[in-house]
C-alpha cells in the first residue's frame, strides 16, 4: 500500500463517528449520569417510577441525523418526573429528542428548555414528542413548557393540562422556526400557546384547545427588553416586534376566553379553525409593548374559520380591539359566524369589510356532546373550519391521548 492510500485510510478511520450506545436509569442518580455522559447519537431509556428531583442540564448536544433521545423504557407506563421546583431544564442544548415522559408537579416550569443566557446563540433542532404535562404552579407564572432562545424545534403529539394561573401551557420568548403538531391544552391558566420576544416563523397546527386560559393562543405579548434574544433583532432599529410571521391552522377552540390575540404581532394567518363557545371574543387586536420603535399590531389574516357562539357570551361583536393597534391593516375572509341561540345576532362587528363571509348558518357539527366538531355533507361549512384544513390527510388525526 503507498503512502497516500494509507493516509486516506487513516483519515477514514479517524473520521468515523463513535459508535452510539444505549444507556438505562432506573433512578434519579442513574438519569442524572446518564444525560451527563450523553454523546451524539446516544439513547437514554427511563424506567418507569418517579424522578423527584430538580434535574438540571448544560450543554448536552446530539448531532444533525444522531440526536440523543431520552424516552421512556416502557411508552405504557412513562417516568413522572416530578421535581418540586422545576422538573427538567435544559440550557444550551441542540439535536435532542425528548419522547413518552410524564412531567408533574412542579411550582415553577415544568420542562425549561433555554439557550443558557447566551443570546447570540440559540438552542436548536429540539424534539418534544408525546409528552404529558400536567399540574404545574397551581398559581403564578408558572408554564408546562418554557421555551426561551431556541430555534428549529418541534412538538408533536404532546397534552398540557392545568398549568400556573399567570402562566401558559407552552410559552415562547425568542424562539423561530418551530412547530406545534397535533397537541391538546386543557383547564389552564393564561395561555394555552404564547409565542413573543421577537418570536417568527412558528406554526400552530391541528392542536386542540379545551378551556385554554384567557387567551388560547396570544399571538405576541409583552416582553421585557432583558429578555429580547439579540440575535432577532430587525436590523431596522424603528421596526421591532413581538413577534412576526406565526400561523394558526386547522385547530379546534372549545371555550375559554378568546380564540386567539394578536398583540404586538407584525402579521400571522389565522385560517381553517373551528372555533366553539368562546367567552365574549374570538378575537383581539392589542398593543401591550409600547416601547420606542415598536410597530403596532398589524398584518393579521383570519380566514376559513368556523366561529359558533352563543348571544349571552358575545361582546363588541366578536372583535376586541385595543388602542395604538393597526385593525385597519387586519383581513377577514370566508368565515362562518353563527350565533346558536340568537341566528339573527350572528353578524360580527369587524374592523374591515370581510370577503365572503357566510352569517347566520348553522354548520351542522356532526356530535358536539362528543367532541366531534366535523360537519355534515350538506352543511355550509364542509369547505372550512379545522376539519377542512389543506392536506389534512398528510397529517394525523389528532395526539395520543
Amino acid at each position: 500500500m503507498t503512502t497516500s492510500r494509507l493516509s486516506l485510510v487513516i483519515i477514514a478511520v479517524c473520521a468515523a463517528p463513535v459508535a452510539a450506545d444505549t444507556h438505562r436509569a432506573g433512578d434519579a442518580s442513574e438519569f442524572n449520569k446518564a444525560v451527563n455522559a450523553a454523546k451524539p447519537g446516544d439513547t437514554i431509556l427511563v424506567a418507569p417510577g418517579e424522578y423527584a428531583s430538580n434535574f438540571s442540564f448544560r450543554g448536552i448536544r446530539g448531532e444533525a441525523g444522531r440526536p440523543i433521545v431520552i424516552a421512556a423504557a416502557n411508552p405504557e407506563k412513562p417516568p413522572r418526573f416530578a421535581g418540586p421546583a422545576a422538573a427538567l431544564h435544559f440550557s444550551g442544548p441542540s439535536h435532542i429528542e425528548l419522547r413518552d415522559l410524564h412531567i408533574s408537579g412542579s411550582r415553577g416550569n415544568g420542562l425549561n428548555i433555554d439557550d443558557g443566557g447566551d443570546a447570540k446563540n440559540a438552542a436548536h433542532h429540539i424534539t418534544l414528542r408525546n409528552l404529558r404535562v400536567s399540574d404545574i404552579g397551581p398559581r403564578g407564572n408558572s408554564d408546562g413548557i418554557k421555551l426561551s432562545g431556541l430555534d428549529d424545534f418541534r412538538v408533536e403529539d404532546c397534552v398540557v393540562e392545568k398549568w400556573g394561573s399567570n402562566g401558559s401551557g407552552i410559552d415562547m420568548v425568542g424562539c423561530r422556526r418551530g412547530e406545534i403538531v397535533n397537541c391538546v391544552f386543557r383547564k389552564g391558566g393564561d395561555n394555552g400557546v404564547q409565542a413573543k420576544g421577537g418570536s417568527s416563523e412558528i406554526t400552530i397546527r391541528r392542536c386542540r384547545f379545551e378551556d385554554a386560559g384567557s387567551r388560547a393562543v396570544n399571538l405576541g405579548g409583552s416582553t421585557g427588553e432583558s429578555s429580547f434574544r439579540k440575535r432577532l433583532l430587525p436590523a431596522d432599529p424603528d421596526a421591532k416586534y413581538e413577534a412576526k410571521d406565526l400561523r394558526v391552522e386547522g385547530c379546534t377552540f372549545i371555550g375559554g376566553g378568546a380564540g386567539v390575540a394578536f398583540v404586538g404581532v407584525d402579521g400571522a394567518t389565522v385560517r381553517f379553525n373551528t372555533f366553539y363557545h368562546p367567552s365574549r371574543y374570538v378575537v383581539r387586536i392589542l398593543q401591550e409593548n409600547t416601547g420606542p420603535g415598536f410597530v403596532p399590531s398589524r398584518g393579521g389574516i383570519f380566514e376559513h374559520n368556523i366561529v359558533v357562539f352563543r348571544a349571552s357570551d358575545w361582546a363588541a361583536g366578536g372583535v376586541n380591539i385595543g388602542p395604538k393597534t393597526a385593525p385597519d391593516s387586519f383581513r377577514f375572509a370566508g368565515n362562518l359566524w353563527y350565533c346558536e341561540d340568537r341566528p339573527d345576532r350572528s353578524r360580527p362587528q369587524l374592523p374591515t369589510a370581510e370577503r365572503d363571509g357566510i352569517v347566520g348558518r348553522d354548520p351542522k357539527f356532526k356530535d358536539v356532546a362528543k367532541g366531534d366538531f366535523g360537519v355534515a355533507a350538506d352543511s355550509p361549512a364542509r369547505d372550512i373550519g379545522a376539519h377542512a384544513l389543506p392536506d389534512a390527510k398528510r397529517t394525523k388525526d389528532g395526539p395520543r391521548k
